[in-house]
């Protein structure tokens, strides 16, 4: 007898035992099928939701330790910028006081004030050695100034012109030491101000 097309003959070694034929029909090999095929689905899923969830603890963390890494190193970065910008700050105001106190033009009262500046401090000394630009002198000496007038009328301070002495500042010799009155030397006096 011919097999039928459905039906393939199954050669076994030993002979079979305790086997029993069990007629299932199609529709309840099928419904068995889905069921299963919907559990395997559902499996898959609740796999995929508990791999997903996973990855997301993972990511919040890894995203945490960044964040934190971030704001140690904003804590770290922010004081440095801060005495960047100080430094700036002072370098700027520096260089405009210095531009400003250069712009200003030498007059007879700005000399005369430098010289009495100077001089305030040494009322009681003897005899006093006065260095000044050339140009100041020469100005002092052609409006007839009233602190070259009092001075030299006592023969207390003698004027001299120097090379050392920019205009606008002098240097004051007495008994007991120097006063280094020079413009360029108030400005670097000014500067290590600021930055201290």
């Amino acid at each position: 007898m011919q097999p039928k097309p459905d039906s393939i003959p199954i050669a076994f070694v030993e002979a079979l035992r305790e086997v029993q034929v069990i007629k299932v029909s199609l529709s309840e090999l099928e419904r068995k099928w889905c069921l299963r095929e919907q559990e395997a689905y559902a499996r898959g899923v609740a796999d995929g939701e508990r791999a997903l969830s996973e990855q997301l603890v993972q990511q919040r963390a890894d995203l945490r330790h960044l964040q934190n890494r971030l704001f140690v190193q904003l804590e770290n970065t922010i004081p440095q910028v801060v005495r960047d910008c100080e430094q700036a700050l002072i370098g700027i105001a520096w260089e405009t006081a210095r531009k400003v106190v250069n712009s200003i033009a030498i007059t007879p009262s700005i000399v005369e004030a430098a010289l009495e500046e100077s001089l305030v401090s040494l009322r009681q000394t003897g005899r006093v050695r006065l260095q000044l630009h050339a140009e100041d002198l020469a100005l002092l000496e052609g409006v007839n100034s009233p602190v070259l007038l009092k001075e030299l009328g006592g023969e207390r301070i003698r004027f001299e012109v120097s090379s050392e002495v920019g205009r606008g500042g002098c240097l004051v010799y007495t008994d007991f030491g120097t006063v280094d009155a020079r413009r360029e030397v108030k400005l670097e006096l000014l500067r290590q101000a600021m930055e201290s």
